[in-house]
């Protein structure tokens, strides 16, 4: 049996308040109510990987439980402010940890 003709995957676009530019979308919205709406109306799949990163960075720093309601409430807040706020503020004291590529390369030079 002949397999049937290829169906392509049409990708969502959106003008991404993060990226300022017209970018793949997210396939849907990252959860439920007005702010996961807003989300996926105006946000890329590469911004919305840019906040998995920040949101990682702030579980860790403030070693919260996703399981605490108001830790959980303290990360929509963040979540709102880094797409469409001031943005997310990194917690007091934190330092990115230095790339060791752009270490060795400077050691290059």
């Amino acid at each position: 049996m002949a397999p049937g003709p290829l169906r392509l995957k049409r990708v969502r676009t959106v003008q991404c308040v993060i990226l300022k530019k017209e970018s793949p979308g997210l396939e849907s919205p990252p959860f439920p109510g007005p702010l996961g709406q807003r989300i996926f109306d105006s946000v890329s799949e590469e911004a919305w990987q840019l906040w998995v990163k920040r949101q990682t960075m702030i579980i860790n720093e403030y070693r919260l439980s996703t399981l605490d309601p108001k830790a959980r409430a303290f990360l929509r807040s963040e979540m709102s402010n880094f797409f469409f706020g001031t943005g997310s503020t990194p917690p007091p004291g934190f330092h990115p940890p230095e790339d060791s590529e752009s270490d060795a390369s400077a050691d290059e030079r």
